[in-house]
């Protein structure tokens, strides 16, 4: 657990002032200098983008993750990255074609209930593309260890950017459509940036010729880019829905809320850099006892972290309205609580999606995830037209009990490992206590004043608690010092 234990926290780190900067442009930046249809308009191009994302490069970002410790030498491993380089073109151009070619239709089904949409349509396969390629050389850095430079540009820079540009709206150096169009450029620079990169800690010999095993990777390829799109959708297509049956400002307040809860995730998405390369490795060794460890040791330290930030976030989510200071964003609270318990599902998983993405019954993971998508957008069709965005949130909190029991019990039928102990329970059992404990103090003081005081109190409260209760070893044997040296070095 060592590599694991000092990426993840550097990567935590990098996550937590993303997730600030990120904060501040969401909360304030986007909601008081950016017209919400246009903060609307870049989250649904931004989300579609996302959905096409696993098409557009084949699922090389998950292929390489798998595959590439499977070759032996450096010729095979070159022909291999190579491969993934250019494999991804063979959907890209003849996409890139059909979109032209039917780009009224699409643009027109797209802009049925907003007009706006009509016109930045074609942005979204560009998005597509440069997201998908940093993906792609992201994955080559994570199969080097080296995840931190990756998250600092993925997490980092593209905010620092908004953050500008946002500010540059509010002193009218650009317009509302030019932040649309700069936003996309950042996307594309960030994607060369990653390039360089990963260039940098491993240069290929470019050798252009099929690897030993292409019809396994194109098998393997094509499972993973149905899965990866249908993964796309699950986190995406509330975002891209709610514009098709509500006001595209809508997808601003639900985009809002879905960020204030999206904090919860911070520690699986830093732990998740680096377990995934290492299960991968794992499996490709039989090493199933070090897979067992890890997959109940990241559960319970997720779950045990996620719960101090679910606590935090939904105990002062009231004071964080009232800083945020726009009456009609309130919408979005009752998203926060739900998409939270989602999120905390999720953390509950430990690395069960890279053990099933990496073991030989990887298929599984195509059919679950099919089966999630369809679902989701039933709910969402469903539940949005219902009770409009909170209907999102349900939809997505439901889809995530389902198909996580469903993931862990086919682990365990094939693997005979799960990620729960009895100290599962009882972190659980904490975190409602406290919610039920502090769910009513409230402090007649300024709201930032407030969430200080709350936040300081739960925090000292739910530490001392969880190290009393000896829930997880790797928490109990970190002091101040040792979170000081690990990200020193």
């Amino acid at each position: 657990m060592g590599i694991v234990l000092k990426q993840s926290f550097t990567n935590t780190v990098i996550l937590f002032l993303g997730f600030f900067i990120g904060g501040i442009n969401v909360l304030f930046l986007f909601t008081h200098f950016l017209h919400e249809d246009y903060f609307g308009l870049i989250t649904f191009l931004l989300s579609a983008g996302n959905i096409l994302l696993p098409l557009v490069v084949f699922g090389m970002q998950y292929t390489i993750i798998k595959y590439y410790f499977f070759y032996r030498n450096k010729e095979e491993k070159d022909t291999f990255l190579t491969a993934t380089l250019f494999f991804p073109l063979v959907i890209i151009i003849p996409l890139a074609f059909l979109g032209t070619y039917f780009y009224e239709g699409i643009s027109n089904w797209l802009a049925v209930e907003n007009i706006l949409i009509k016109k930045y349509t074609y942005l979204i396969f560009i998005v597509a593309v440069f997201m998908g390629y940093f993906e792609v050389f992201h994955s080559w850095t994570k199969i080097q260890m080296n995840t931190v430079f990756g998250n600092f540009i993925k997490e980092l820079f593209a905010r620092i950017c908004t953050t500008v540009l946002l500010v540059s709206v509010y002193f009218q150096w650009i317009s509302n459509e030019e932040f649309i169009y700069l936003e996309v450029i950042i996307y594309g620079i960030r994607t060369l940036i990653m390039m360089v990169y990963a260039f940098y800690l491993y240069k290929p010999v470019f050798i252009f010729k099929l690897p030993a095993n292409y019809k396994e990777l194109f098998s393997f390829s094509f499972y993973i880019i149905i899965a990866g799109s249908a993964s796309g959708i699950l986190l995406e297509i509330d975002k891209f829905m709610i514009p098709q049956m509500e006001q595209i400002a809508q997808v601003a307040y639900y985009s809002v809320g879905i960020y204030i809860a999206s904090v919860i995730a911070i520690p699986t998405r830093a732990m998740q850099q680096i377990t995934g390369p290492i299960t991968a490795k794992d499996m490709m060794d039989d090493n199933y006892e070090e897979v067992d460890n890890l997959y109940r040791q990241s559960s319970i330290n997720l779950l045990a972290v996620g719960g101090l930030l679910f606590l935090l976030i939904n105990l002062n989510i009231t004071e964080i309205y009232e800083i945020i200071n726009k009456p009609q964003f309130t919408q979005g609270i009752g998203v926060v609580l739900i998409i939270s318990v989602s999120k905390l599902t999720e953390l509950a998983l430990g690395t069960a999606n890279a053990i099933l993405v990496n073991s030989r019954y990887y298929k599984i993971f195509f059919y679950i995830s099919i089966a999630m998508a369809i679902t989701v957008i039933i709910l969402n069709k469903w539940l949005i037209d219902l009770i409009g965005i909170n209907g999102a949130a349900w939809a997505t909190l439901i889809v995530a009990i389902i198909y996580s029991i469903v993931k862990i019990g086919y682990i365990y039928s094939k693997f005979k490992i799960q990620p729960f102990t009895k100290q599962t329970s009882v972190v659980l059992l904490v975190i409602f206590m406290f919610y039920i404990a502090f769910l009513f103090w409230n402090f007649n003081v300024n709201p930032l004043v407030g969430i200080v005081i709350k936040g300081i109190i739960i925090t000292i409260g739910y530490v001392v608690v969880i190290k009393k209760l000896n829930i997880s070893n790797e928490i109990n044997g970190l002091n101040f010092n040792q979170l000081i040296s690990i990200f020193k070095k």
